[in-house]
């Protein structure tokens, strides 16, 4: 009996996995920084396979991570906070310099070039369940 009644739980829980959205990250980078600097950037690709958006962002190494636009505003380029990353389904979304990017802000210490700098992403499915992604940048 006890097994009857577990099989439905994890049928419920595959079909909760199928839902939250999986997202491929590739070539996830970081900028190195030097010692006065608190504050950098990484960079990647992301192809999520279900309509998402990035809607938070962590790491160990910052006090504070956002998600960030550069954009060119009346010939000035600026750069700001977003909400949110949508993530089209089956399109690959670059963060690259001049354009969206993870932000990573109040450092504890500079990041060395060939430093490994863990990230976690936390992605919105259309539904409105998160999942984190967890990326490993390597600094540059």
């Amino acid at each position: 009996m006890r097994r009857l009644l577990l099989v439905p739980a994890l049928l419920l829980s595959l079909a909760a996995q199928a839902q939250s959205p999986a997202v491929k990250v590739d070539d996830p980078w970081v900028r190195a920084t030097v010692a006065p600097q608190k504050a950098t950037g990484a960079f990647m690709q992301l192809t999520s396979a279900q309509a998402a958006k990035v809607v938070a962002a962590s790491s160990p190494v910052a006090g504070m991570v956002e998600i960030h636009e550069m954009k060119m505003d009346d010939g000035v380029m600026k750069m700001r906070a977003v909400d949110a990353l949508p993530l089209p389904a089956g399109q690959a979304v670059a963060l690259k310099p001049g354009s969206y990017h993870v932000m990573l802000m109040g450092l504890q210490r500079p990041i060395k070039a060939g430093e490994v700098v863990p990230l976690t992403l936390t992605v919105e499915a259309a539904d409105g369940k998160r999942t984190d992604v967890e990326v490993k940048a390597k600094a540059r």
